[in-house]
């Protein structure tokens, strides 16, 4: 069996009675991308079997750091670091949208992860005067979404696993999967 590796996955459906595609972010643990089928339909049983992913990556590394999926209880202490997806929104002049840069940030805490998220290219020029880019206001700043990643596993998955995150000179970058992926083809 393989080992169990940490899968970031961006959904899309266009759930009854909306009119456009929506899109959610699923993060879960599975030794393989098509063991997390039902996991797919269980998270948003709305979009039934309309649903389908847009992206998605196998998480191991981050910046400098070594992502791995260990069993519950191999960590002696405490992580040093934890692993944030922050969903940036911002906009552009003259365009009737609001582009999202997903991204994954390391750091010690969340006041530490939006600071950082703050240096983006993306949160410093996807916006102008009277429409900012933004993060989330519950934490002081404008983020769109904003969350430590071991907190949304399935209670399953953090009962039976813990994320260690490794300082890591030269890791390669993870790839990136893109387009419509039907259920059926995962």
């Amino acid at each position: 069996m393989e080992s169990p590796k940490l899968f970031m996955l961006m959904l899309g459906c266009t759930p009854p009675p909306r009119r456009i595609e929506q899109h959610d972010m699923l993060f879960s643990v599975a030794s393989a991308l098509k063991d997390l089928k039902q996991e797919i339909l269980d998270c948003w049983p709305e979009a039934g079997e309309k649903i389908h992913v847009d992206a998605w990556r196998e998480v191991t590394a981050v910046d400098s750091y070594q992502i791995e999926v260990v069993p519950a209880g191999t960590l002696k202490e405490a992580q040093e670091h934890k692993l944030f997806f922050m969903n940036l929104g911002g906009y552009k002049r003259n365009e009737f949208d609001e582009p999202h840069y997903k991204l994954l940030i390391v750091a010690p805490d969340m006041a530490s992860a939006i600071q950082q998220a703050k240096q983006t290219a993306f949160y410093k020029h996807a916006g102008f005067e009277g429409a900012s880019s933004h993060i989330d206001d519950k934490y002081g700043v404008d983020v769109d979404d904003a969350f430590e990643v071991a907190d949304v596993l399935h209670e399953s998955i953090k009962s039976n696993y813990e994320l260690k995150i490794t300082l890591k000179e030269g890791l390669p970058e993870d790839e990136i999967h893109l387009g419509y992926f039907k259920l059926s083809r995962l």
